[in-house]
């Protein structure tokens, strides 16, 4: 278990106390704890003994040492099941709080979303003290919104789906092949539902284990051809449906219900100047009467003198090429670094080494640690002090470490326009990253002077998640994308595509339009777990539907060219790639 993961057990702990109306004492207690572990550099193995820690006391630190050893919390769990079953989900609900929630579990026997909606429409919650008539309406109206299933889902939900699913595809029987189709596997920001493509020789056998997959919320259909379901992830309900075809048929398949539908009616009108109907069994010559099938897409491609097309580019649009020019798609393989990640330092799960460790793993020959900066207090944010003493532990690493480290730092662009550090701090740091993390609703006028500051800065190298989005549940802040591309081609400032699903910020629109102006894009995880390295690939397929080469992206850079590329003043930059 990581350190992470036991800061949120014990502000768990600490809202369900307050929820049971334990003393405020007892409350503050594992709020300490938690504020205590999130405040130092050390891991949850580095560190020995927790209570030496000022803020833990004997007992949290008892529930920090069972947690370290068997990775769960008697006292925890032991909460939460004290608890009706669709209580804890009121927390959910904005401005519902472990007090709120146990005022009205305890004083009107609130126990789920039902017995809430009665006392709010009933008007027995205005009575209560810390509510009002006005809180009764904004409860009602969260309550609403809760339940409303919306008609997209956005990627990072259905991405959890899918995985799940995939994981449950391997192990089950009378599968020859199996893959995503649909919008999912064309890196779509929102989906309607999940397409799978299975190939089998036992229709049968293979519907009825799809049948007992678990949390299926029902059944849709259940034919010899198709199976329809619909699961829950994170409270929200997505469908999938499966198609089971004959493995001949299975690359035909996947291309037609892959889509888009503009790219098939493309490969459509060109088959049909050759003679030929493509469906979803194959490509029919309509003279001979002669179905051809296929061993894959790169087969379906090469059938008319193709290239191949990465899904996420099949868009309808200018994607079809003779198969002599070779499309540059980037992949994996190329990626060389991570040039945004976290740690223990501020609100990461792991350390510096541990982080670079799970890079070198993937390849990489050079990451960028860059933790939060002071301004961030929520997230722990590094003081002057505590940057200066990690940087000098990462040179320190540097001397004996199999992949090479760069200072860096995200910080923050100040709802003043300000930037966090002052100039003879930033000088001295191998990379520095500049967001915005605050004052969202500001007028676009002083969002883009916040941007203007921090992308005309001599140190700063790189804007990341430049919208501020978070797909599905945030639109970001009020900024003029065509102008900040403009001006960071201007500055010789590089942008992000930030690869967790939540964001993709920069989306494929601009992170084209950026190519197009010549500004170098990164693609970064923006990791705060190790495991979350992995996400590049999302980042990868936003970068295959924008079109742009591999040579553009920064991560792609060998080591030595990126350190060349940062030692260069930057209006110089842009001539010197």
């Amino acid at each position: 278990m990581d350190k992470k993961k036991v800061i949120q057990i014990l502000e768990a702990i600490a809202v369900y106390m307050e929820i049971k109306g334990e003393n405020s004492f007892k409350v503050s207690a594992y709020r300490k704890a938690a504020k205590a572990l999130e405040s130092v550099p050390e891991t949850l193995e580095e560190i020995k003994k927790a209570e030496s820690l000022d803020g833990i006391g004997k007992g949290t630190a008892s529930v920090i040492e069972e947690l370290k050893q068997t990775g769960q919390s008697s006292l925890h769990d032991e909460l939460a099941a004290s608890f009706p079953e669709g209580l804890l989900p009121l927390l959910k609900l904005p401005g519902l709080g472990g007090k709120k929630v146990g005022k009205l579990y305890q004083e009107l026997g609130v126990t789920d979303l039902a017995s809430l909606k009665q006392a709010c429409e009933d008007e027995k919650i205005r009575g209560m003290a810390g509510f009002g008539a006005k809180s009764e309406e904004k409860i009602l109206a969260a309550i609403d919104a809760f339940q409303t299933r919306p008609e997209r889902v956005g990627i990072a939900v259905a991405i959890k789906a899918a995985d799940f699913l995939l994981d449950k595809l391997q192990y089950m029987e009378g599968i020859i092949r199996y893959e995503l189709a649909g919008s999912l596997r064309r890196m779509e920001e929102t989906v309607k539902d999940i397409d799978f493509i299975l190939s089998t020789d036992d229709r049968e056998q293979v519907k009825e284990q799809l049948l007992q997959l678990d949390g299926i919320l029902q059944v849709v259909g259940a034919g010899d051809t198709k199976v329809s379901i619909e699961i829950t992830v994170d409270e929200l309900v997505i469908g999938v449906d499966f198609r089971l075809v004959q493995d001949d048929e299975f690359a035909s398949a996947l291309l037609h219900f892959t889509g888009s539908k503009d790219h098939n009616v493309k490969l459509r009108q060109l088959a049909k100047e050759r003679g030929e109907q493509i469906s979803e069994y194959g490509v029919l010559n309509k003279e001979t009467d002669q179905t051809t099938v296929f061993k894959d897409e790169h087969s379906f491609y090469a059938h008319f003198d193709l290239a191949y097309v990465s899904p996420e580019a099949r868009l309808g649009k200018d994607e079809l090429v003779p198969l002599t020019e070779k499309i540059d798609y980037p992949s994996d393989s190329s990626i060389q670094s991570d040039l945004h990640m976290h740690t223990v330092w501020s609100d990461g799960a792991h350390s510096i080494k541990e982080m670079a460790e799970g890079a070198a793993k993937r390849g990489y020959s050079h990451i960028a640690i860059t933790d939060h900066s002071q301004f961030l207090r929520v997230a722990n944010g590094l003081t002057v002090e505590r940057l200066k003493e990690q940087h000098q532990q990462i040179k320190e690493m540097n001397k004996q470490s199999n992949i090479h480290i760069f200072t860096g730092i995200e910080m923050d662009i100040l709802p003043d326009g300000t930037l966090d550090y002052e100039d003879d701090v930033l000088q001295d740091i191998d990379f520095v990253i500049a967001s915005i993390h605050s004052s969202f609703s500001q007028s676009e006028e002083m969002i883009m002077s916040r941007l203007k500051t921090a992308l005309f800065h001599p140190h700063v190298d790189l804007i990341a998640h430049p919208t501020g989005r978070i797909i599905g549940k945030r639109d970001g802040y009020a900024v003029n994308v065509p102008q900040l591309i403009k001006w960071a081609a201007e500055s010789g400032t590089a942008l992000e595509l930030n690869a967790s699903p939540e964001r993709l910020d920069l989306s494929a629109e601009w992170i084209r339009l950026a190519h197009e102006h010549q500004v170098p894009i990164a693609i970064n995880t923006d990791a705060h777990h190790v495991d979350r390295l992995a996400y590049i690939r999302y980042g990868l397929g936003v970068a295959r539907k924008a079109g742009i080469p591999t040579d553009s992206i920064i991560n792609t850079w060998s080591l030595e060219r990126l350190q060349t590329y940062l030692n260069t003043d930057k209006s110089k930059r842009m001539s010197s790639r």
